[in-house]
Order: structure tokens, then sequence, then C-alpha cells
């Protein structure tokens, strides 16, 4: 592990090309991320989690997914069940707490059981972000609620039920993308908010969560903090909100290098990323030429970044062992009648 370098990277389509597997053994990234495009049917998924393993010869290398529910899962039915989004499991939680917060951990140990089958041991789930009235629609129904005090509940109940599976989380986007007014798949929001009111609202599930042992970043500027630099590229924001005031020492990966709220060439983003004090350079869509640009740019991993690699690699726990038949019916009859 310690010649892993610090990047996760996509591939390009169901199986890896030649060309891939030379590269993924090449520069040795510390792990992978699967889309929609790297999907057809289980023994193909599982086939394929293998072979990015074999590339780098690490067979514990974290493979993660996008499998939020709603709008956001990217392994969608016949192969898996569709889930509500978060929005739908907030709904419950406003009618019977105890029944939300069961029902956001049901979903999460579900999906435990959905991707642990394939291999994918990472999901990019609980969503944190906290919307606000106006705001893009980027985050919308992903989002519990509109209140931190849910969202926090929600989101720990979200986490811990993909560890009980043998998972672990990542929260997203810290410190807070509730507040974008635009897409940052498209363009870069821009938040005018004191830092003060941010602490008070975007940043409590964060803080509340803050010992958990992953997060991605933000690609959205707070002008209060840092009026320069999104979120991901600031070493203001990430030593002094995420790191000192949210408490968060687990490891901070980027957003999407591709996403167009980020200025430069590839290789530059990726450079910012690394100086702003992100632990990981996460780059999705498989492109080879633009992995070939953003690989450059990354480091070996070491210091803090690497204890917190070890860290999340150490912090997998066995399974609990649950009835997944008994789970799943609990689950789809507390939805079929929310």
């Amino acid at each position: 592990m310690t010649e892993s370098k610090a990047v996760i990277l996509g591939c390009s389509g169901l199986t890896l090309t030649h060309e891939e597997v030379a590269f993924y053994k090449a520069e040795r990234p510390w792990g992978f991320i699967l889309f929609g495009r790297n999907i057809a049917e289980p023994d193909q998924i599982s086939d394929l989690v293998a072979s990015m393993r074999d590339a780098i010869g690490r067979p514990d290398a974290p493979v993660m997914i996008d499998q939020e529910g709603g709008r956001v899962q990217r392994i969608k039915p016949p192969i898996l069940q569709a889930y509500p989004s978060a929005e739908s499991l907030g709904e419950i939680y406003k009618a019977d707490r105890e029944k939300g917060l069961r029902a956001a951990w049901l979903m999460s140990r579900l999906h435990a059981f959905d991707l642990t089958r394939f291999g994918i041991t990472v999901d990019c789930l609980p969503v944190l972000d906290v919307p606000v009235p106006g705001a893009s629609n980027v985050i919308g129904n992903r989002a519990y609620g509109f209140d931190p005090e849910t969202v926090s509940l929600m989101g720990q109940a979200a986490a811990d039920g993909l560890k009980a599976g043998g998972m672990l989380p990542v929260m997203k986007h810290m410190p807070g993308h509730g507040r974008g007014m635009v897409d940052s798949h498209h363009e870069l929001p821009v938040v005018d908010v004191p830092v003060d009111e941010l602490d008070k609202h975007d940043f409590v599930p964060f803080r509340a969560l803050n010992k958990e042992l992953m997060a991605m970043s933000a690609h959205l500027v707070f002008t209060s903090i840092d009026p320069d630099a999104p979120a991901t590229t600031s070493r203001k924001v990430i030593d002094e909100i995420i790191r000192d005031r949210i408490g968060f020492d687990g490891l901070l990966m980027s957003d999407d290098t591709s996403m167009n709220a980020l200025r430069g060439t590839l290789g530059e983003r990726a450079a910012n990323i690394v100086a702003g004090g992100c632990d990981m350079v996460l780059h999705c869509n498989g492109v080879m030429s633009e992995m070939l640009a953003v690989v450059k740019e990354v480091p070996v991993l070491s210091g803090r970044a690497l204890e917190r690699a070890k860290a999340v690699e150490a912090g997998f726990q066995q399974a609990d062992g649950g009835d997944e038949a008994a789970l799943r019916a609990e689950f789809n009859a507390m939805w079929a009648v929310a």
C-alpha cells in the first residue's frame, strides 16, 4: 500500500482494456470507482471489480460506487431493486422519528448486501448537505431534509447500516453543498454567507459525523472563508474549516476532477487538489487522456494521507450476519406504506 498513488480512478466500459490494465499496473491507484457505464449484469460486475484489483495486485483495494437510492443509483433494476431517495426517507422520519432512522439504516444495510456480493466495499453515502430554498437541484431530493438535525441523525443511521454490512461510507459533500445555486458538474457555485451562519447550519451534520473515516469535498466557493478557490482546492477551507472547525481527520477525497466547477487543465486541477490538502484525487469518467494528465500530478501516498488511507483499510468491520430476506421484507413493507 505504501506504493499506491493518491488517486481513485474509473474505467471506460464493462471490462478493462489492455491499455487500462497496463496503465493501472504502472500508476498504482489506491482505489477505483464504478459508474452506470460499467454495469451490465451481475457476473460482469464481479469480474470487472476483480480485474481492477488484479491489475494493481491488491485484493483489498477499495472499490466504490454512488449507490444512494432515488436518482443516484448506479446499479439499477433488474440487477438490484430500485430504492427511494433520501428525501423520501426523510418524509418517513418527519412522521415517525424512530421509523425514519430505522428506514435509513435498513436501506444502507441492504446496499451492503447488494454491493458486497460484487466485491464493492465503499458506498459514497450519506449525503450530508442541507439544502436551502432556491438551491440547485444537484442535491435536491438527495438530502434527508432541510434542517441540520434531521440530516445528521439520518446520515448517521445510513452510515451505520453500511458499516454493519461490512462496507464503509463516504460523507459528501464536505463542508456542505446545500447552498449551491448552480450545478457544480457544469459551473462553479459561489456562496456568500458569513462563516458563523455556515457553522450553525451547513457544517453541523459533518461535525456530528466527524469520526467517520472518509469524506468527499465540495466544488464550491465560500466567499467568507476563501473567495478565490473552491473548497476542494482551498488550503484555507480544508485546514481551518474541515480539519479544525468541523474536526474531521479522516481521508478527504476530492469530488470528481472532471467537473466543470474546477478551472484549468485536468493536470492543473489535480495539482491544485493536492496542493489544497485533499488526501486523494478522484477522477471518474475513465477517459484515458484525462487519467494520464491527472496521474502525472498525483504523488505517492505519504505522511498523514498515507496514515488516513491505512486507517480506512483497517476500518472495515465483519458484516453482522443479518438475515437479508427478513431485513428486505421489513424495509419493503415500511416503504410501501410510507
